[in-house]
């Protein structure tokens, strides 16, 4: 957990690295993002203003990413660009453990002397590469929780300004120039953004199903307004966020913990029944392998082989008169939808439920985050097989995560989630992104 002179440090340097233009004063209670859904890529992606003069620039979503990466390689133009110096604090907060000692000229955004770096990490084709800490102006929209406001003004918000992009770049969504990293750390997003305003480190993420609607991502407090008038945070149930104390990414000192979010996941029930699990793989050993994290860049929910032939199984017989039609990969348990029906939830099929640190609190899943359909009148289970002995024993992917709102609560290092919207008549695509103003 962050120090209070380490958010100071970080707030004084959020203000004082690039002078705040003339403007009215106006203090957000929270922010917003809105995300698209790239389904050729199952990507979710947004775009925010940087630089002076302002460009959009389009980011791939990483909830566990530590901090905002975009390149720098050609046409950075900015007059209130800014690198950080080796040895400065925020440069420490950040854990970075390089320091480019001299670039060649010209120097630029990208290549100054005495610039602390950091590994940019691309986590789709897990490629990385160095990149120079620098700040730069942002402009973001503000919002009540019901609906968005004025647009505020960041002076100098922390990023990874990187070259050798292009190979960097493949894999993003088409048009993407970086990485908005959410996860647990002082330079990710959620944690600058409440240091220069004042909030709370909490931010929530709602992923729309749909390509067609944008989802959401507040940074700040609730309440949470979906149309028709649906206040879901008070639907939220908690559960503790878990430290892994071991980096779960490549090219990052073996000291520095994890930035991802892991939850205490204890049980897998389906229709009620129990699936036998080996419980060792749900705990978190000393190397940092096994449990359980939420992930924005796997687009399924892998598991473990043990535990994913467990599931697998007692699925299968849970909906043994169901007509099963030959799998599609990634997929092995595909049926036909032809006369199966439909439900506010999805398809009429068992809910899985995620036993959590305590008996009373549970994940459930309905039919349309546990099934994916594929083509007409066919249905898969969305859960891949992530082999034996992977890094991380479940991995919940973003077709879990859709039309469920998670709150990230990074001061009380919890997770708040509320299961399926749909349930409750409404979806990640129904926040009222018309001004209140």
């Amino acid at each position: 957990m962050a120090s209070s002179s380490e958010m100071l440090s970080l707030s004084f340097f959020l203000f004082l690295t690039v002078s705040q233009p003339q403007a009215k004063t106006f203090q957000p209670k929270a922010l917003l993002l809105p995300v698209t859904k790239d389904s050729s890529l199952q990507q979710y992606t947004t775009q925010i203003k940087q630089r002076t003069p302002l460009v959009p620039i389009k980011l791939t979503i990483d909830v566990g990413g530590n901090f905002m990466w975009v390149k720098c390689e050609k046409g950075y133009v900015s007059s209130s660009y800014r690198y950080v110096p080796c040895g400065s604090k925020i440069c420490k907060i950040s854990r970075s453990g390089a320091c480019v000692v001299k670039c060649p000229p010209p120097h630029r955004p990208g290549c100054n002397d005495n610039a602390c770096s950091h590994f940019s990490y691309n986590p789709y084709t897990r490629i990385s590469t160095l990149g120079e800490m620098a700040a730069d102006a942002v402009l973001i929209q503000s919002t009540d929780g019901r609906s968005s406001g004025p647009m505020v003004f960041v002076p100098g918000l922390v990023f990874s300004c990187t070259f050798r992009s292009p190979s960097l770049l493949k894999g993003l969504s088409s048009g993407a120039e970086g990485i908005a990293g959410l996860g647990r750390s002082l330079v990710s997003l959620p944690s600058l953004f409440a240091s220069a305003f004042k909030f709370q480190r909490i931010f929530a993420m709602c992923l729309s199903s749909s390509s067609q609607s944008n989802g959401v991502i507040i940074f700040g407090n609730g309440p949470y307004e979906f149309q028709p008038k649906k206040e879901v945070s008070k639907s939220l149930m908690y559960t503790p966020l878990v430290r892994n104390p071991k980096s779960t990414r490549r090219y990052y000192s073996k000291d520095d913990p994890s930035t991802d979010y892991f939850i205490r996941l204890t049980s897998i029930k389906i229709n009620g029944r129990a699936v036998p699990l080996n419980m060792s793989l749900l705990h978190i050993n000393e190397e940092g392998k096994g449990g359980t994290k939420i992930s924005t860049f796997d687009p399924y929910t892998v598991m473990e082989r043990s535990i994913f032939m467990a599931v697998l199984k007692v699925f299968m017989e849970e909906t043994k008169g169901v007509t099963r039609v030959p799998s599609v990969k990634p997929f092995q348990y595909c049926i036909s939808s032809k006369n199966l029906g439909s439900t506010r939830v999805g398809p009429p099929v068992p809910t899985i439920d995620l036993g959590l640190h305590h008996k009373s609190v549970s994940w459930r899943i309905f039919g349309a985050n546990s099934m994916v359909q594929l083509k007409d009148n066919v249905l898969c289970l969305g859960f891949v097989d992530g082999g034996l002995n992977p890094r991380t024993s479940v991995v919940i992917g973003g077709h879990q995560l859709e039309d469920n709102l998670l709150q990230f609560d990074l001061v009380k290092r919890r997770l708040g989630f509320t299961s399926s919207l749909l349930y409750m008549q409404t979806t990640c695509a129904n926040f009222n992104f018309t001004s209140s103003v």
